[in-house]
Formats: C-alpha cells, sequence, structure tokens
C-alpha cells in the first residue's frame, strides 16, 4: 500500500461527503413535489404525464397497492423488454445485423435489467443492436432505479408519517425521480463523458489494419447515455464485454473517479433524505456512518490484498512491487480497481474496471462480503437505504430484548408483526444464494460452468449466485453462464432477490406508517450516536457471519490459506 493510494481513496470520500447534504436536500424536494430550480421547466412535462396517464398524484396509497402497482409496472416491462430481444433481428438500429437473442438469455437479460441487476450472460458489443441497447437496456435502467428510490422513499414515510394510510404514490414518485433527478443529471454526465472521449453515436462498428497487417473491429455506437445511467442508477450493466476496464467506457483517471462517485452520490444522499423526513438529521449520519465503518474496513482489506501482490509469483522470483496486477488496467493500478470493486459491489452496480475473478482471494473475497451483506453499504439507489434500515429494525429489536423494553426507532414501536416481515425480507438473500450454490455444485450442468477447480471453482458459482440475488450483476468472469441452466436459476434468483425483499418491506412501511409517533423519554434508546452504529454494524455481521461464514470457508478462506502454503488447485 502507498501514500498516493490512500490519498486517492481519500479524495473520494471527501467529495462524496461534500455531496451528500447538498442532494439529500434536493431528493427531499422532489420527492415530497415540493418545488426546484428545474420546476419552470419540468413542471408542464410532469402534469402532461399524469393527464395522459390518468394519475392522480394526490391519491396516497395503502402499502398494498403501492406495491401492486410496482408489480405490475415491472411485468409489463418484464414482457416488452423480452419481446424486444427476441425480435431484434427484425428491428431497426441493427447495422451490424446482430441475431434475435436466444429465449433463455432473453429471460435471463429481461429480469436482469428489470431487477436492476444488470448481470450479463453476453458480450455487449457482439450481441446487442442499438435499438435494444437504449430502447430496451437504457430504459430499463432508468426505470429500475427510479423504482428503488422510490421504494425507499415509500419506506421513509413509514418512519416518518404518524396515523396515516398510505405511503405515498407510485407513480408520482416514478415520475418525479426520472424527470427531476435521472434525466437531468444523465444529461450533464453523458456530455461530460463524450468530452472525455466515451462515443456516442450510431454508426456501424469500423474495421481498422494494424502495424502487423491484421483487421481489427472496433465496436462503437451510443455508449456515452448508457454510461451515464449505468453509473448514477448502479446498474453496472455495460455496452461492452470488458465494461468500465474498456477505454471506451473508461478512457481516464477523471471519468473512473466521476464513475465511482456517481455509483455512491445518491445512495449517501438518501440516507439524508431519511434523517430530513424523521426531523433530525442525525439519524441519517448515523446510518451513514455505520455504512462508512464497513466500507472502509472493506477497502482496506481488498487494497491491502491486492497490494501484497501474489505470493506464489514472489516465490519464482516476478517483481510484485506494483502489487497484483493481473486483470488489472495500468492506467489504474491495485489502488483504484481495488477501491472500485469494493464501491461497485458496496452498492448494487457491478461495473467493473478490474476482473474480479483475478483479484487475490482475500481481495476476492470482500466484494463477495460486501453482496452477501445485503448490499446495504450505500447499496443500489434506493435499495442500501431501505435495506439497512430493516437491519436497523432488526439491531433494535435486539437491543430491547437485551434492556427489556418494547424497542423503537425514531419514534416508532417496532412490534412482533414489523420484526417477522424485516426477518422475512432479510433471510429471502440467504435462502436464494445458498439454495442454487448447493445445487449448482451437486449437478453436472452447474459443474459444467467454472473454469477452475477447488476451492476457486467454488467461490466463481457461489459469487455468481450471489451477485444475482443480491442484484449487484458483477461477475468473477471464470463462469461459463450462457446456458439454460445457469440463465435461468440466475433469472430466478434475481427476481427473488429483488421483490421478495420489497414485497414485506413495504408491509412494514404501511404497519409503521399507520401507528402514532412515541414522545422521547428518558428511556429511549439513542439512535444517532456510536452506539447505536456500533449495534447495528454488529447486528449486520453477525446475522452475515451466521449465515455465509461456512461457503466463505469453502472458497475464498480456504484459497487463501492454500495459496500461502504455495498449493495450486
Amino acid at each position: 500500500m502507498t501514500f498516493n493510494g490512500w490519498v486517492q481513496i481519500a479524495l473520494f470520500v471527501a467529495i462524496l461527503l461534500v455531496l451528500t447534504r447538498p442532494l439529500g436536500g434536493y431528493l427531499s424536494r422532489v420527492l415530497e413535489g415540493q418545488r426546484t430550480f428545474m420546476s419552470p421547466v419540468l413542471l408542464p412535462v410532469e402534469r402532461g404525464f399524469y393527464r395522459l396517464a390518468g394519475i392522480d398524484p394526490a391519491e396516497d396509497q395503502s402499502w398494498w397497492v403501492y406495491c401492486r402497482a410496482m408489480l405490475v409496472f415491472h411485468i409489463v416491462g418484464f414482457a416488452f423488454l423480452y419481446l424486444l430481444l427476441r425480435l431484434q433481428a427484425v428491428l431497426p438500429l441493427n447495422p451490424q445485423d446482430m441475431s434475435a437473442i436466444p429465449s433463455d438469455l432473453s429471460f435471463n437479460t429481461a429480469v436482469s435489467f428489470l431487477t436492476n441487476t444488470n448481470w450479463q450472460s453476453y458480450g455487449g458489443e457482439s450481441t446487442m443492436s442499438y435499438l435494444s441497447q437504449m430502447a430496451g437496456l437504457t430504459v430499463q435502467n432508468f426505470l429500475s432505479a427510479a423504482t428503488g428510490i422510490a421504494l425507499a422513499m415509500a419506506f421513509i414515510r413509514g418512519f416518518a408519517r404518524a396515523n396515516a394510510k398510505g405511503i405515498g404514490n407510485f407513480w408520482a414518485d416514478l415520475v418525479r425521480v426520472t424527470l427531476y433527478v435521472l434525466l437531468p443529471f444523465c444529461i450533464v454526465l453523458t456530455l461530460f463523458y463524450v468530452w472525455q472521449g466515451v462515443p456516442q453515436n450510431l454508426g456501424a462498428y469500423v474495421e481498422a489494419t494494424t502495424l502487423e497487417g491484421a483487421k481489427q473491429t472496433i465496436a462503437q455506437g451510443p455508449v456515452a447515455s448508457q454510461l451515464a445511467i449505468k453509473m448514477l442508477g448502479t446498474n453496472g450493466g455495460g455496452f461492452f464485454n470488458a465494461n468500465s476496464a474498456h477505454p471506451y467506457e473508461n478512457p481516464t483517471a477523471l471519468a473512473n473517479l466521476v464513475q465511482m462517485l456517481s455509483i455512491f452520490v445518491i445512495g449517501a444522499a438518501l440516507t439524508n433524505v431519511f434523517g430530513r423526513a424523521v426531523g433530525a438529521e442525525r439519524q441519517g449520519w448515523a446510518i451513514l456512518a455505520a455504512m462508512g465503518v464497513l466500507f472502509i474496513v472493506g477497502v482496506f482489506v481488498a487494497y491491502w490484498a491486492e497490494a501484497g501482490g501474489n505470493p506464489l509469483l514472489a516465490a519464482l522470483g516476478v517483481d510484485n512491487a506494483q502489487g497484483n496486477m493481473e486483470g488489472k488496467e495500468v492506467r489504474f493500478g491495485a489502488p483504484l480497481s481495488a477501491l472500485f470493486a469494493v464501491i461497485t459491489t458496496a452498492a448494487s452496480c457491478g461495473a467493473v474496471n478490474a476482473m474480479h475473478d483475478s483479484f487475490m482471494p482475500l481481495g476476492g473475497m470482500i466484494p463477495l462480503v460486501n453482496m452477501l451483506l445485503g448490499e446495504i453499504i450505500i447499496g443500489g439507489v434506493g435499495a442500501g437505504l431501505y435495506g439497512i434500515l430493516l437491519f436497523a429494525i432488526l439491531a433494535i429489536f435486539l437491543a430491547g430484548l437485551m434492556v427489556g423494553r418494547t424497542p423503537e426507532y425514531v419514534g416508532k414501536k417496532i412490534e412482533a408483526r414489523d420484526v417477522k416481515f424485516t426477518m422475512l425480507a432479510i433471510l429471502c438473500l440467504p435462502l436464494a444464494i445458498l439454495g442454487f450454490t448447493g445445487l449448482a455444485v451437486v449437478l453436472p450442468v452447474g459443474l459444467a460452468g467454472p473454469a477452475n477447480a477447488g476451492p476457486h471453482g467454488f467461490s466463481e458459482i457461489f459469487y455468481a449466485f450471489t451477485s444475482a440475488a443480491a442484484n449487484n450483476g458483477s461477475a468473477f468472469a471464470g463462469l461459463t453462464a450462457n446456458t439454460l441452466f445457469y440463465n435461468s436459476t440466475l433469472g430466478v434468483a434475481m427476481i427473488v432477490g429483488r421483490f421478495a425483499i420489497i414485497v414485506p418491506m413495504l408491509a412494514v412501511a404501511g404497519s409503521l406508517a399507520a401507528k402514532r409517533k412515541s414522545a422521547v423519554s428518558l428511556g429511549t434508546f439513542p439512535t444517532d450516536g456510536p452506539l447505536f452504529v456500533g449495534l447495528l454494524v454488529g447486528a449486520i455481521l453477525i446475522v452475515g457471519g451466521l449465515t455465509f461464514l461456512p461457503a466463505l470457508a469453502l472458497g475464498p478462506i480456504a484459497e487463501h490459506f492454500a495459496m500461502l502454503a504455495g498449493t495450486l488447485f
């Protein structure tokens, strides 16, 4: 590890903290339907959408009506994207004559982009037409991200409201987030990326002749516009197969910094939205502090593992002074590769600027652990906040058991029904991950996927189902996943990981919104200080450790000790 590497990491953290509060204030005004500096331009457009769709934005929906609207919206979105991919060959904007996508891959891809996972069992530049990229994948990048933010605000209203029957209006939340946040920010980011050298065109691929005389096809297309929402919406699905390791998706160090900030900035700002909504910004900072503790520890371990280099190569006399550079871009090196890997898996982004399959065992374990914890460290836009608030409910319940008092969080009593739905939401993730991983490692069709044997091969399978169920989308890049078995099982894991959490979470939101607020007393457990932060972090680690430690021991931990012993599997 180097001083320069830590300076780059500290710069990222400092900029993120500076942006958190002002963006949180802006998001609060947007989600509450208040006037913003963009209202003179966008308010007529917003009202036009409502009139066109017959929506009353003032209608306050119960949790079930809100949930039903969200589910219907996603079913229609799936059907549209699936048909678009299946009919790709006969549709326009296909200068490379891309063929239709097979049915199992279309199912996997449609579910993937619908659930904000963006797992890709294909190479974008060799599989998708420009129409599929723009009207299919990019549109779902916007809508899945907007849905996540809307759901987070619905959960926040559960804590903020008292004696209320509703938690907001799904359609109004969706429209406002898309119009006032995602679209304008992405326009600015698209122009920035074009300035940095990212292509944005509809021309055919270019053939070039190399110095050796060989022919090379240079893919291009509407890259910058997809890149902007890919990062800001924590989607992660790349236009190119190499994702943000490709020079057309990540051409400069400045572009790399902006991409990392884009992944985290909305998720961090939503903690401030929570604090403002419950009338105490310190509550939001406490949530962000718990996220920050887990994030910094992860960055330290990943950077330490990658900076130390490969001991097997060192034993052969190979220079490891720059750290483990296998699978990394020289322009980013070990520190920015490790930082990017932790960021993209702490959020449900899944974009990569280095190949996680080439990380050292403990370096690759950190992205895996980030996802196993439910991606509540900043998390996907919206999903990270409602994920960590579910853990906050669990932590407060445990504290109440220890002191013999009825647990309360920001003035709301946490009762048995709330805890049951909370545990249902939390436990569906390990059920999907461990269930499908266990299935894959005993079936021949599952064992045919990994490129490696032993612990690393197990990690490739384990990582894939973790990434799918956690709605992350990154991969170890050593698994052949474009098969009927993996396309189907990964698709189901994505559905479980998204909607089996959302439905009970919204039920908790509806329950909390209907309750009255309790006044603060001398016996109230403070939830805005270091003690609560420690309790929350402890609850997260205990649940994650009890659930996933055996699987980690079979994969990256076993591989780490084998590597120290000089053994190759």
